[in-house]
């Protein structure tokens, strides 16, 4: 019985089909040199014959490589960290690798398991959106060899890492409401523990304080996304309520305008079909196709034997006009 009838079939099934040595057929299966064109053709009619497939697995760990990357993101159905994980697959496929993924929940237990768990399956690399400030326990794989980038957020070590201008955007989508007439302008972001959304924050007070207006803390409003439309509505509660407000990530975006309230809006994130809406929702958009194929790039270049010290790269980000946050003060 021959080793196809057992299952897939091997080199030594393509070699006696072919009638050649196993050699030849391992040289035309790995693109190397020695075998002549007729010889050749004849292996590949057998290898097609038979359905023949490469063991990627066991011509990788000859290398000393399993040809995969892990990518720990925060929340893989959310649009902004699905267009990281697509890009980071984009280039992972043009350097000939898989990417094992898995989502944190923003729990930092979760991540440093998912983590380990790629570790263990020997992983060549990691891109990590950061849940935590602590990662003492990567030390150990990174010693051992493994590559790690950082995205979206630092984390607690000094690896390549990969940002968006979130401060710089903050700061240019205020100052665009400031110049629509606005004075009194509420902030709706999420947690202050998170680095993005503490950025975001001093980029709204670095242009309350440029524009010489004051900060007042009763129209900030910090926290999970299902408590920012609450918080709104508070507001506008008030005897001098906001005539705008500048809301910190799409889905608190999203929690803001399921209110009815429709003050003018200046929106960290773009999503889709805020072009739809009556007014379209002005936004301050990063790219996180861009924030994911850079960071897949780096981590890629460090995999290729790349030296140096780590690099700290931000991206910037770009204001949208669309009608929400060129509402002036009624």
């Amino acid at each position: 019985m021959t080793d196809s009838a057992r299952g897939r079939p091997t080199m030594k099934d393509v070699a006696a089909a072919a009638e050649v040595a196993l050699k030849t057929v391992s040289r035309v299966v790995n693109e190397e040199p020695g075998v002549n064109a007729a010889t050749a053709a004849r292996v590949v009619a057998a290898i097609e014959r038979l359905g023949y497939r490469r063991n990627e697995s066991a011509r990788v760990l000859r290398k000393g490589r399993t040809a995969s990357i892990g990518l720990v993101i925060e929340d893989v159905a959310d649009p902004f960290y699905s267009g990281i994980s697509r890009a980071v697959e984009d280039v992972a496929l043009r350097h000939g690798s898989l990417v094992l993924s898995g989502s944190t929940g923003k729990e930092p237990e979760r991540e440093r398991g998912l983590v380990l768990t790629f570790c263990s399956r020997r992983v060549d690399g990691l891109i990590i959106v950061p849940t935590g400030s602590d990662h003492e326990y990567l030390l150990p794989e990174l010693d051992a060899g493994i590559a790690a980038v950082f995205a979206d957020r630092p984390g607690g070590l000094d690896v390549d890492t990969v940002l968006s201008d979130n401060s710089g955007g903050a700061r240019t989508g205020v100052t665009h409401l400031i110049r629509h007439g606005h004075r009194r302008i509420a902030y709706v972001g999420d947690s202050a523990s998170i680095f993005t959304a503490t950025e975001r924050l001093y980029g709204y007070r670095h242009a309350l304080r440029d524009a010489g207006l004051p900060y007042d803390e009763s129209l900030v409003a910090t926290g999970p996304a299902e408590q920012a439309g609450t918080a709104l509505t508070g507001m506008l509660s008030f005897d001098d309520p906001p005539t705008a407000v500048f809301t910190g990530n799409s889905r608190i975006t999203v929690a803001v305008l399921r209110t009815g309230h429709r003050l003018a809006m200046v929106a960290f994130d773009d999503f889709e079909l805020a072009d739809l809406l009556v007014p379209g929702v002005t936004v301050v958009a990063q790219d996180p196709v861009r924030l994911g194929s850079t960071a897949a790039e780096l981590l890629f270049h460090r995999l290729a034997g790349e030296l140096g010290t780590p690099e700290r790269i931000e991206l910037p980000t770009r204001l949208i006009p669309r009608g929400s946050g060129e509402l002036r003060p009624s």
